[in-house]
């Protein structure tokens, strides 16, 4: 037996004192400070985080000040770890398996987990959650006995967290931790979006609307696919040499469009329309903007960025019939996690999908707010965050 697992013995079936960066106020920095994580219950995993990486998901809701908003709270959802505890009726996961915590469970038990055409769990339907989902509890408290909040099942901004076995999937360990975390949303939901969700061709035409690490990740996927033509829109001119990195062939600056719309502006450079179009900001208009460019007849929009709850999206009825296009949301890409997760973690280690170059900083957990600076300062792509460096 390892060190590890020694370790990992002694600590099973016991509270873990640990640090975590909290969010206590919104939009406060967060505080590195010892906190107490419970022995996992029925269904849930203990897991030590060993690295964790920045997504604007996380820049959002540690913003926000109204619900599903809560603090304190223990942020964070893209994350690589190892299982150091399992409840007594977890069977497919062991102390010492590497795995990633995902924010999307697959219970791999209801119909649509079972079924092929859907990601999207009936028995855990996706919410922005606080608490463990099959008891409402939390696993974390502070030193003052203070109940911390969980975030989307995951809460990766700490040494140790609890996920149910329907948000962690086992991967193979020969992935470097700084290349597995960024598989837990990001460039899993951009790649899958186009494999999965748009299943883009060999020869096609792409517009991709916004080129953050999403928008990015999508040019991969359609590169790896084979589409002749990668159109990147976005207000940052910088953007366009990145996005050559990802298979980017062609560049639209948003705001040097002229008297024309971006639609018209992509319609005209593609005889007719896109492909297939992403939505990768999180903005009704650009959906519009979209949805006006891909091709009539086949033409297909993916919504993938996050938008407002309330905001909406109008569109006549003589356009949807007479256009005959497709307009489809795609949450995490379309992927299942517990089995489109090994097979993107293959193409990786095949040298086929190319993750490197999404990592642009690495920090210690100790600077974990420098991270959320260079983020909002747009200098960042993933940041990936260790713990024990």
């Amino acid at each position: 037996m390892n060190a590890e697992k020694v370790e990992f013995s002694r600590t099973a079936g016991k509270p873990i004192r640990c640090r975590a960066a909290v969010a206590r106020e919104a939009g406060e920095p967060l505080v590195i400070e010892e906190v107490i994580v419970a022995p996992p219950k029925s269904r849930e995993v203990r897991i030590k985080i060993i690295c964790t990486s920045l997504c604007f998901s996380d820049i959002t809701f540690w913003r926000l000040k109204v619900p599903p908003a809560c603090f304190p709270r223990i942020l964070g959802h893209e994350a690589v770890g190892v299982v150091e505890s399992v409840a007594e009726d977890v069977h497919e996961l062991a102390p010492g398996d590497t795995v990633l915590p995902i924010f999307l469970p697959d219970c791999a038990e209801c119909t649509d987990c079972q079924s092929n055409k859907s990601n999207l769990c009936s028995k855990f339907p996706f919410h922005v959650a606080s608490m463990m989902p099959r008891d409402g509890t939390s696993r974390f408290t502070d030193l003052k006995g203070e109940t911390l909040f969980h975030f989307i099942y995951t809460s990766s901004f700490s040494e140790y967290t609890v996920v149910d076995v329907a948000s962690v999937t086992k991967i193979d360990p020969a992935i470097p931790p700084n290349r597995a975390c960024l598989l837990s949303c990001g460039v899993s939901t951009g790649v899958g979006a186009a494999l999965r969700t748009a299943n883009v061709e060999s020869g096609s035409t792409v517009a991709i609307f916004g080129l953050g690490a999403i928008g990015l990740a999508v040019a991969e996927g359609a590169r790896i696919a084979g589409a002749k033509r990668i159109i990147g829109v976005d207000i940052n001119p910088d953007k366009h040499e990145i996005g050559k990195k990802f298979g980017l062939t062609d560049f639209v600056d948003s705001r040097s469009c002229g008297n024309k719309s971006i639609s018209q502006v992509i319609t005209d450079m593609t005889d007719g329309g896109a492909d297939y179009c992403f939505e990768c900001v999180g903005l009704a208009s650009l959906v519009h903007e979209a949805y006006a460019c891909c091709r009539k007849g086949w033409g297909k929009t993916v919504v993938v960025g996050v938008d407002s709850p309330g905001s909406q999206l109008t569109f006549s009825s003589f356009e949807v019939l007479h256009m005959g296009k497709t307009l489809v949301g795609s949450l995490y890409g379309g992927l299942k996690p517990k089995t489109d997760v090994p097979m993107l973690i293959k193409k990786y280690l095949d040298k086929e999908l190319e993750l490197d170059k999404f990592v642009t900083h690495e920090v210690n957990f100790e600077e974990i707010n420098r991270a959320f600076e260079l983020l909002l300062q747009g200098k960042s792509l993933r940041c990936v965050i260790w713990m024990d460096k």
